[in-house]
């Protein structure tokens, strides 16, 4: 039976970690100054925000194939100018997204308002005004009526290979293509950007968003375009099985969230195609774990899902605080801190990705024509 470590030892081992330090500030610090200070008070999210700055610099340094997943109002808030700069950079290489943010997103491009206002305000009169508030974000309606035309003229004008069976990257590469050639101000939109570096925008549910209601109404009208949410588990499980590392920032939590990590369950509990596990897992969140909800449920708790690596701990962390308050600050010191890095331009290589995770399942189970029936049906819509 182990000996009991003495308290002597115990506080050895307990005190050998490095001190508090007061956080000295001065004038004309960088970013990096700033999250520098964070590091040496090293207490309580201040020190989990140093750590998630130091933790994305270690997914870049790895070469991992990084996801963004996106939830909460980030786009009327202004997030998406940060979001571009880690496109740009090469630091993003696919993103999962509620589908709200991209729709909003869609109103900087096309030069409809979006405004600073206050949450302390008569929403009654803001109804008789025609105008919407997320928060403290004003929005008018017809923005919203604006921006639906815009969705809805593109699906009629859809061409052949979006006229049937699609998947959500599919469909927002093509609205991004739209933007980036008709848009008075194509270069405020995130989704214009990943369109002209080719990377691919997952929605996990795609009918919870007016893009999704838009899609939906054109059947009214004879649309034919379909999104199909089963493309998109594979799809994405495809890139997490064509990666040798695979890493993930997490915005709030959500849907979007559990879309990304449940490319690891898909591999080794759905296709017997063990993968092992994400890397790297960064989550900033308001939520907190008590509460049994996805957007606090920790990377700890993954594990016992298979969806996080068990014995890379450090490359585990979670800080506790309002995205855009702490993303603005870890991505502001990877610009600072990291070159940029080739572009996977994901989109383009989607079909082989598929084709291979396809051959591989075969492998696996000899025979097995389900997902071959699958494949054929997406390759003959595209």
């Amino acid at each position: 039976m182990p000996t009991k470590p003495t308290p002597k030892q115990l506080r050895k081992r307990y005190l050998s970690r490095p001190p508090v330090e007061p956080m000295r500030l001065r004038k004309g610090m960088s970013v990096v100054d700033l999250v520098d200070v964070y590091r040496r008070a090293g207490a309580f999210n201040g020190g989990r925000l140093a750590e998630g700055c130091d933790l994305f610099g270690r997914m870049i340094d790895a070469n991992a194939t990084i996801a963004l997943t996106v939830t909460g109002a980030m786009a009327p808030a202004g997030l998406g100018g940060a979001i571009q700069a880690m496109i740009e950079a090469g630091f993003v290489d696919l993103i999962v997204s509620t589908g709200a943010n991209l729709y909003h997103d869609f109103h900087f491009a096309l030069e409809l308002p979006v405004v600073q206002g206050h949450f302390q305000v008569d929403d009654r009169e803001l109804y008789r005004a025609g105008i919407e508030r997320i928060y403290d974000v004003f929005i008018t309606e017809d923005s919203l009526l604006d921006t639906d035309a815009f969705v809805r003229e593109a699906l009629e004008k859809a061409p052949p290979e979006l006229r049937g069976r699609i998947s959500t990257p599919r469909l927002h590469d093509y609205l991004g293509q739209l933007i980036l050639r008709n848009a008075p101000q194509p270069q405020r939109s995130w989704v214009a950007t990943a369109a002209k570096h080719r990377v691919p925008i997952f929605t996990s549910s795609p009918g919870d968003s007016s893009i999704g209601m838009n899609v939906a109404a054109m059947k009214l009208r004879g649309g034919q375009t379909t999104i199909d949410p089963d493309l998109d588990v594979l799809e994405s499980t495809a890139i997490v099985y064509d990666a040798d590392v695979n890493g993930v920032v997490i915005l709030g939590g959500g849907s979007p969230k559990n879309f990304y990590l449940q490319t690891q369950p898909t591999l080794w509990q759905i296709l017997d195609l063990n993968r092992g596990g994400h890397e790297f897992v960064l989550q900033i969140s308001t939520d907190s774990p008590q509460w049994g909800g996805l957007s606090g449920a920790t990377p700890s708790e993954a594990i016992s899902w298979g969806k996080v690596q068990a014995d890379m701990l450090k490359n585990h962390v979670v800080v506790y605080s309002d995205s855009t308050i702490s993303a603005p600050i870890v991505f502001a010191y990877a610009l600072s801190t990291r070159k940029p890095r080739k572009q996977r331009r994901l989109l383009d290589r989607l079909d082989g990705l598929y084709r291979n995770l396809e051959k591989a399942h075969e492998k696996r189970h000899p025979g097995s024509g389900a997902m071959r029936d699958v494949g054929k049906a997406t390759r003959k819509s595209r």
